[in-house]
């Protein structure tokens, strides 16, 4: 009696190169699957390209005639550097909500089970919403210039306002990242997303300048990252910026401020996504 034999299957795939080289390769291929989902789906887009434009006219035409600036600036272009700040701001529950429907669908426990870096999933979705926020500052900046804003700067300054403004957006996925962790519904998420991130922005000087508002809710205002952001902004495209007047070192140098708390913002809220990330896989 012979034995039968029986055919080897495919032997499996060996990674070649470094554990860097292979994390980068894992990081690019979940940013373009993010990207594919994007051209498959153009209505996730609509947090970038419509909502910039319904804010920037509902600003600048119902309420910019009843806002005073100090020095009697111009609102018009006041606003866009609080809108710029809004924009990336509000990507974060959109991260959020990626997320936890990537987990609740089962799709993140395919990518455990595939020997891939665990950080991999997280920086991609977040390298992906960062060319999202690109365009939404494109469409922002478009949408401005139709109502009037104009820079007063050169271009150097110009690109630095802009940078700035996106590094403190991905640094703010992260921290969607790190929401859409510790919950369970795209619903929850977004609801979190609202409660925790609107008032963030509405409680700064984004849309109204820091010197109206009520004296005990001025340091919280002064203190927030969506107001250091906005005058950092206004200083580089030398737009009015009445928060320069105030005497309060977030708005004495906001550009500082702003790189300092993008960087505390990464350092934190990165390695807290992947531990929970980390964490969720074991469970």
């Amino acid at each position: 009696m012979t034995a039968a034999t029986v055919p080897a299957g495919p032997a499996p795939r060996v990674r070649s190169g470094g554990s860097f080289t292979w994390a980068v390769k894992d990081v690019w291929v979940l940013t373009r699957r993010s990207l594919a989902r994007i051209r498959r789906e153009p209505e996730t887009l609509a947090d970038v390209t419509i909502q910039p434009i319904i804010f920037v006219l509902l600003f600048c035409y119902v309420f910019g005639n009843a806002i005073r600036l100090p020095g009697n600036g111009n609102y018009h272009e006041y606003l866009i550097g609080g809108m710029l700040g809004m924009g990336l701001a509000q990507t974060a529950p959109g991260t959020a909500v990626a997320m936890v429907s990537d987990m609740s669908t089962g799709l993140v426990d395919r990518f455990r089970s595939l020997p891939m870096s665990r950080a991999a999933v997280l920086a991609g979705r977040s390298i992906a919403d960062l060319l999202t926020q690109v365009i939404g500052v494109i469409v922002t900046a478009g949408v401005g210039l139709a109502v009037g804003w104009r820079i007063h700067t050169g271009v150097l300054d110009a690109l630095a306002a802009f940078g700035l403004a996106l590094l403190f957006g991905y640094a703010f996925t992260w921290a969607g990242a790190c929401l859409g962790m510790v919950l369970r519904s795209p619903e929850a998420a977004q609801q979190a997303g609202f409660i925790i991130f609107l008032p963030l922005t509405f409680i700064s000087s984004a849309f109204v300048p820091v010197q109206a508002m009520p004296g005990w809710l001025q340091p919280v205002a002064e203190w927030n990252p969506m107001s250091s952001l906005a005058a950092a902004t206004r200083h580089y495209f030398g737009n009015p910026n009445p928060a320069a007047a105030i005497h309060s070192w977030p708005m004495e140098h906001p550009v500082l401020a702003v790189t300092g708390w993008s960087v505390l913002m990464l350092a934190v809220f990165a390695p807290l996504a992947v531990h929970l990330y980390r964490r969720k896989a074991r469970g």
